[in-house]
């Protein structure tokens, strides 16, 4: 029994049913006893009744009050609109309110539901409400108070109620931006350790540490002074692979500078068939990208296409005019079939989705292989 006891409790969303827990039990009773009068507590027809009617008209009202503030967050959702939001949800709020208190005291009124005799004029002007409210806070609370005092008291209970509700609604918002936040990080950095373990994968693959290990060892006995410069760009390509790993973004200047030790290694062993051509204006240099952008973007261009001296492949880096980056490569495709499972444009492309930003556009055609990118602005 304990075992299904939780089960329910797990089950039970406070976030979404809060309403019915805080309201419900103090708000039903009392509309009640102001609309219906004395035979609401006096006639158990006119309570049971009474209490079930209007426990459905209040959760309608929450109803109505859901929708009104959903569609204010759609309008306004971001942090640095909290002022605006708010203050929105509290005008929504007031007029869905007043819509139903109007609604349900003329339903009660019209149709002398359970021996409500009160009219919505008599209501709103506080000509009979106020006496029999009068008596009944003055019973419960044991002192005696000024007709006056009650309708204002009536209805700055009613704004206070009204005002914990919005800021009930606000908070449980924040909580949930906080939390979509939490998991949208943790996706990121998952994202993040998927693309530099793929590419940790790339580098240490035993062809590609074969070719780059042929490539020193030819340096070393032909050419020692290029033989250390390979060295030195090895070593910082390796050291910026595993630099990246708590990283969601980083500058295009520091990716740049990565992107020329990593070309310096694929084009000593490829010769003057690669060739790299970077366009960068330095107002975007310390605009922000996911790191290994580039590495992967320039490594599957390496990969499926020929690299010929005499038909070299030419990549090309540009900023565009829209403060995007454009990566493209001539087409020349390999005629033997390339094993790929597109494991880095997907992982690009799950970067800036995860960061909510636009995604890469891909364009191919019988010249060229294009994608461009979307630059993030500098960190203030």
């Amino acid at each position: 029994m304990q075992t299904a006891r939780l089960s329910w409790l797990g089950r039970f969303r406070f976030r979404q049913h809060w309403h019915r827990v805080l309201v419900l039990p103090w708000a039903v009773p009392l509309t009640c006893h102001l609309l219906v009068g004395p035979a609401y507590l006096s006639r158990p027809v006119s309570f049971v009744g009474a209490t079930l009617l209007m426990a459905l008209l209040v959760d309608r009202w929450f109803w109505g009050l859901n929708r009104a503030t959903s569609a204010v967050v759609q309008r306004y959702p971001d942090l640095h609109q909290t002022g605006r939001r708010v203050v929105a949800n509290v005008l929504v709020c007031l007029t869905v309110s007043a819509c139903f208190l109007v609604a349900t005291v003329a339903l009660f009124s019209y149709l002398h539901l359970f021996g409500t005799t009160i009219s919505v004029e008599e209501f709103f002007s506080t000509a009979k409400v106020v006496p029999r409210t009068q008596e009944w806070v003055s019973r419960t609370l044991g002192i005696s108070l000024k007709p006056t005092l009650v309708p204002l008291l009536f209805y700055a209970f009613d704004l206070v109620v009204l005002l914990l509700v919005v800021l009930m609604y606000e908070a449980f918002y924040l909580l949930g931006q906080w939390q979509a936040s939490k998991i949208n990080f943790e996706q990121r950095r998952k994202a993040s350790l998927q693309g530099q373990l793929q590419s940790l994968k790339n580098q240490v693959n035993p062809h590609f540490l074969f070719n780059t290990l042929n490539s020193l060892s030819s340096l070393i006995a032909d050419e020692p002074r290029r033989a250390e410069e390979f060295v030195d760009e090895m070593a910082n390509v390796y050291r910026y692979l595993l630099q990246t790993n708590e990283q969601e973004l980083t500058p295009l200047a520091v990716e740049l500078a990565f992107i020329q030790s990593y070309f310096h290694l694929l084009k000593t062993r490829h010769g003057s068939g690669l060739h790299l051509r970077i366009r960068v204006k330095e107002e975007f240099l310390g605009h922000r990208l996911p790191p290994l952008t580039l590495q992967m973007l320039v490594e599957n261009a390496v990969k499926h296409n020929v690299i010929q001296t005499h038909k070299p492949l030419l990549i090309d880096i540009a900023t565009t005019p829209a403060g995007g980056l454009r990566v493209r490569n001539n087409t020349q495709p390999k005629n033997t079939r390339v094993d790929s499972n597109h494991v880095g444009l997907a992982n690009i492309a799950a970067r800036y989705q995860l960061l909510a930003q636009a995604m890469p556009l891909v364009k191919a055609d019988a010249e060229h292989f294009t994608v461009t990118v979307p630059l993030l602005a500098p960190a203030t």
